[in-house]
């Protein structure tokens, strides 16, 4: 919520507030002023309560007038001493916020000494302007807005937690500094967005007969470039300074996550979205850090349940914001670091957890924590009869899931880093982290529900993510039986046996996705890889053939076709597939890699040497483009194109990429050291990678170095004629 400026943050101390003296002799005491609803209340009620208590505003009632706070005045003291309104929830003294809603002991005392006093309204001219707020959008005008489906929300009953995906109509890559969302209806508690740049959220969204869904925001969806994206009632994101927007991609879905709760009467829920864009791409981007576990357990009738995650910084990092997600169970958390001279420095302290007010609270003075801090994160449970908020009564055992009757227990950070280096580290590591945590989660829902095809996938995506293939294909076989008409799931399974290195059956499975459904272009693409590894050039090239023809915007099958049409001596045809390739997906490493080559054996060099380049700015460490570089920089036919030099820093990172033991890398260093005249290293070095090719039984490749190793005895560098 936004707080509001004028007396919003003035304490007015006592309660009978003395404003005049009498001049007659025998008055020497100050003559109190009776707390008056114009002159005292209004301002802290102005500031603090009708952000939300307005006319259209998300809360059940108005108080802008006198009348009606005078109806509503003995609740407000009961809320207000328990400070349960204004709902903000961190404790003083633990971290301070941006917009803090809580009001002062001063502010409820004069609420209480207002109501005891007889609720007297005062002066009408002393009473402050009564606020307004902008109609429609309060940051001007959207550059775009998005509305969701309309949906229905039933009359009575618990509340529905429903997920909405909607296409962003932008054509090209846009950098937004500020979302706008508006509810509608007072309906919706809040909102969780996030997007999607793959069309698996839709794809959800199209088994529902329904509008939306009910269930799990896919791992797909995102918050995106480490923003928080989401809306409670009285929640208001500025715009964002120039350099901290973030890019929305052509293509994306919005994925929006509404709680809404039941009114007594049908509710047509239509929130909107208004998007603001700038021209200024970022230039830093934050983190988002999630600590929380994910094999929550908490018995029945268990009062006092904790559940402690930590994690170690690589780098330094600025705290901006911190966000507790957890339901209706939890009752405390906290999350605070440890500095590594032993210093604690806290991040929030909530005491009496609602679920019911939950925010993105923004860190008043970010703050640095050096490499090496552990984060702490704790919650604590009450699964007991006694805690009025749990959804089971009586209560049962309660598992880690989405559903607002499971639990969770997560602290997201945002976080800045020094350099966009130490970011890329930081969210690569860290993911990891939470990718093995997503785990735990979906194997606790899988046991739950065991026939869910969905959870499956998801956890087969997190394992592949993970390196463990034999779980993956554990998962995606269960799919498989579940779906088996399913040319997705046939597809799926297939990629988890290629990962597995059963690379016939995984041929099979593709071949049966394919023939389920034979416009499915991944499946063609994939049967085409397993054909071209048994060397079967021809029935690979007809199987690309057919996955661009199904669906020529498939970046990998005209890729993989131009690959095939360079091996075929078909250069010019396997240009404009792999142009095509690029156009789709204009950071395809391996496109680059495949039209460099292309270009080469077509007599372009210099063409073929800026996509080499572009592979290497794109992947720095890809040994494959830094030896193709490499042996075209120092051994063309034509003495202008070479660079020996960069020849030689190319192919020496090569060779230290490889652990020494590449013997490809070994002969393009060779020859650069060759074309650089040092023979000495030239011999020792193509000696050695003529051993290691013979013993790795590629033979070839052996006789190839002799020949050029004849050169290097003889003081003569390797030109390659045939380029």
């Amino acid at each position: 919520m936004r707080a509001l400026g004028g007396m919003a943050g003035m304490a007015l101390g006592a309660v009978a507030l003395s404003t005049s003296w009498s001049t007659s002799a025998t008055a020497a005491r100050p003559k109190p002023t009776a707390v008056t609803f114009t002159e005292h209340v209004a301002p802290i009620v102005f500031a603090r309560c009708a952000p939300c208590h307005r006319p259209d505003g998300p809360a059940p009632f108005s108080l802008l007038q006198y009348d009606a706070v005078r109806r509503h005045a003995t609740q407000m003291v009961v809320v207000t001493e328990s400070r349960y309104m204004p709902p903000w929830k961190p404790e003083p003294g633990f971290g301070s916020f941006v917009g803090e809603r809580r009001l002062t002991d001063g502010q409820i005392a004069i609420i209480k000494a207002w109501v005891a006093g007889g609720m007297q309204e005062g002066a009408p001219d002393a009473a402050p302007p009564v606020p307004r707020w902008p109609a429609g959008w309060q940051l001007g005008k959207p550059d775009v807005v998005v509305p969701l489906p309309e949906y229905t929300l039933r009359a009575e009953g618990l509340d529905v937690f429903r997920n909405f995906v909607v296409s962003i109509p932008v054509a090209a890559t846009r950098y937004v500094r500020g979302l706008e969302f508006h509810a509608g209806s007072a309906a919706i508690h809040h909102a969780n967005i996030r997007v999607d740049r793959t069309s698996a959220s839709r794809r959800l969204d199209d088994l529902d007969p329904a509008t939306g869904y009910e269930g799990l925001i896919l791992n797909s969806a995102d918050y995106p470039d480490g923003h928080f994206l989401g809306w409670t009632p009285g929640q208001f994101a500025p715009l964002a300074p120039k350099g901290l927007a973030w890019r929305l991609t052509a293509g994306s879905d919005f994925v929006v996550q509404l709680h809404m709760r039941p009114t007594g009467k049908p509710e047509r829920i239509q929130p909107q979205l208004g998007l603001f864009f700038t021209d200024d791409a970022p230039t830093q981007l934050p983190a988002m850090l999630r600590l929380g576990r994910q094999n929550i357990d908490i018995p029945a009738g268990q009062s006092d349940t904790r559940s402690t995650d930590t994690y170690t910084l690589p780098v330094d990092v600025r705290v901006e914001a911190v966000q507790p997600h957890s339901h209706y169970r939890a009752t405390q958390v906290k999350a605070w670091a440890v500095l590594p001279d032993g210093t604690t420095r806290w991040l929030i302290f909530i005491p009496r957890w609602d679920f019911a007010w939950q925010d993105v609270y923004r860190v008043a003075h970010p703050f640095w924590l050096p490499a090496g801090t552990r984060l702490f994160t704790e919650y604590v449970f009450d699964n007991s009869a006694q805690n009025l908020r749990n959804p089971e009564v009586p209560p049962t055992r309660a598992l880690w899931g989405f559903k607002s009757s499971d639990e969770m227990g997560d602290v997201w950070i945002q976080v800045m880093t020094r350099t966009d280096a130490d970011r890329v580290r930081l969210v690569a590591e860290f993911r990891r982290k939470a990718t093995a945590e997503d785990v735990v989660g979906y194997e606790t829902r899988i046991q739950m529900d065991p026939d869910n095809a969905v959870l499956h996938d998801d956890a087969a995506v997190l394992y592949q993510e993970l390196g463990e293939p034999g779980h993956a294909l554990r998962h995606f076989a269960q799919t498989a039986r579940l779906r088996p008409g399913s040319a997705v799931a046939r597809f799926n399974f297939g990629t988890a046996l290629e990962g597995s290195g059963r690379f016939t059956e995984a041929a099979v499975e593709y071949d049966r996705a394919a023939t389920l459904d034979p416009a499915y272009g991944p499946a063609h693409v994939n049967l085409g890889n397993m054909l071209l590894r048994q060397g079967r050039l021809a029935d690979a090239a007809h199987q690309y053939r057919e996955a661009v023809r199904v669906q020529p915007d498939n970046a990998d099958g005209q890729n993989n076709l131009g690959r095939v049409l360079v091996a075929e001596g078909r250069q010019q045809d396997a240009v404009e597939h792999l142009q095509e390739a690029l156009r789709l997906r204009p950071t395809y490493v391996e496109a680059h890699f495949n039209l460099a080559e292309a270009l080469a054996r077509g007599g372009d060099a210099s063409a073929a040497i800026a996509q080499y380049r572009e592979a290497i700015r794109l992947r720095p460490g890809w040994t494959p483009a830094l030896i193709a570089l490499g042996w075209v920089l120092s051994s063309h036919v034509d003495p202008s194109v070479r660079r020996p030099d960069e020849a030689l820093r190319l192919t020496r990172r090569a060779v230290e990429l490889s652990g020494g033991t590449d013997p490809g890398a070994l002969d393009v260093l060779a020859a650069a050291y060759a074309v650089t005249n040092q023979f000495g290293n030239a011999i020792t070095t193509a000696t050695l990678a003529a051993d290691l090719a013979s013993r790795s039984g590629a033979p070839e490749l052996a006789r190839e170095i002799q020949n050029r190793l004849a050169l290097y005895r003889a003081h003569r560098p390797y030109v390659d004629r045939a380029r």
